[in-house]
């Protein structure tokens, strides 16, 4: 029996360490306080933060009870272990369901690479096209689409916040916000330069083409502590103009869609999904805080008056994935080294095994 105490030992100290990574007793804290939230008069008045934080709640429930409950099957079955210490068939069933129990845990501390500070956040995803014309154009439309299908499979609304279509086919770039808990953990193993190599479907001569473009994964931010970043009003320019893309309820009559341009750094943002000028501005603030964090932490500055201008977020060139569709079919991720020939599953949104090798390689340098 001593074997088995070892071994739920263990496996005490590895649900311990976990739930003071993943921060758990935060989390249930932030639940009850969601329950006094939502219980105030008047709480659906505003139908979209009501919406909003329902669902943090019910995701941070989720969360929880996942991780209580498997502490209660442990410490139920160190019990039944315990009672059955000269009973050999209990024996035999309580080291059945041990194995059970580290199985599932080994599945569920893979979330432990998702303990970053902002991991637990909605993800913004701005894609633009780099050099090619309309095979960069629609190298961003496949992306977002690979993108997208990742996010719904995971349970996860996407927004279209911008677009900027080209001429013939695809974007010249495109703006989203991905809602749900831990969206921007798992995709910012995707920001970077994607490379794609292919047979040009626009080119009539049927020739092999490199295309790039670039994919920035921000956290979102809906409050900003204002001691992390300040942002003088006069350090902004607010264009408005006329929506493009779909129109209806007055969306491309309007000058609803709004351009902030942060002057010190030459950040632009621009949202133009929104029915109105106002709500436009909020989404395109979000956005812009979110973009002035990174540049802040790329820098590492410690406030956003010290980031520079001609301050650069990626490389061209600098690709972190390839994408090689002709002469033969592979897809490489260039920072793990993890690859696969099954091209259309990833372009499909099956990532996860380049994400998952990703979130390992991170903490594993980080722990170096």
């Amino acid at each position: 029996m001593s074997q088995l105490d070892d071994r739920i030992k263990e496996l005490e100290t590895r649900l311990q360490k976990a739930w003071d990574a993943l921060r758990l007793e935060e989390t249930r804290a932030r639940s009850v306080e969601i329950d006094g939230i939502m219980g105030e008069p008047g709480f659906w008045n505003d139908q979209n933060r009501a919406r909003a934080i329902s669902q943090e709640g019910s995701d941070l429930k989720k969360e929880l009870e996942l991780w209580e409950g498997f502490k209660k099957n442990l410490d139920n079955l160190r019990d039944v272990i315990a009672l059955g210490e000269s009973d050999e068939e209990m024996k035999k069933e309580g080291e059945k369901d041990l194995e059970e129990l580290e199985k599932q845990f080994s599945k569920m501390e893979f979330q432990m690479l998702l303990s970053g500070e902002f991991d637990s956040r909605n993800a913004i995803i701005s894609l633009h096209a780099g050099a090619g014309g309309t095979d960069a154009n629609d190298w961003v439309a496949m992306l977002l689409r690979m993108l997208t299908r990742f996010s719904e499979n995971q349970g996860w609304s996407v927004e279209l916040l911008e677009e900027s279509r080209g001429e013939e086919a695809g974007f010249k770039s495109v703006t989203v916000s991905v809602k749900g808990r831990f969206a921007y953990g798992w995709l910012r193993s995707e920001h970077g330069v994607h490379r794609l190599v292919r047979i040009s479907p626009f080119d009539a001569e049927k020739m092999r083409h490199t295309t790039f473009a670039l994919c920035e994964v921000l956290p979102e931010f809906d409050e900003v502590d204002e001691k992390a970043i300040e942002i003088d009003p006069e350090d902004l320019r607010i264009d408005t103009y006329l929506s493009s893309g779909k129109g209806g309820q007055s969306v491309n009559t309007t000058y609803s869609a709004v351009r902030i341009t942060h002057l010190p750094t030459n950040t632009v943002v621009s949202c133009q999904n929104e029915r109105s000028q106002l709500q436009n501005k909020e989404t395109a603030m979000r956005v812009l805080k979110s973009k002035l964090y990174r540049l802040m932490v790329e820098a590492r500055a410690s406030k956003i008056s010290d980031v520079k201008g001609e301050h650069k977020t990626a490389a061209w060139g600098n690709q972190i994935r390839s994408y090689v569709l002709h002469p033969y079919k592979m897809v490489k991720d260039h920072r793990t080294d993890v690859e696969t020939p099954d091209t259309e599953a990833v372009l499909n949104g099956d990532l996860k095994l380049f994400m998952e090798a990703y979130l390992r390689k991170s903490v594993e340098e980080k722990n170096v």
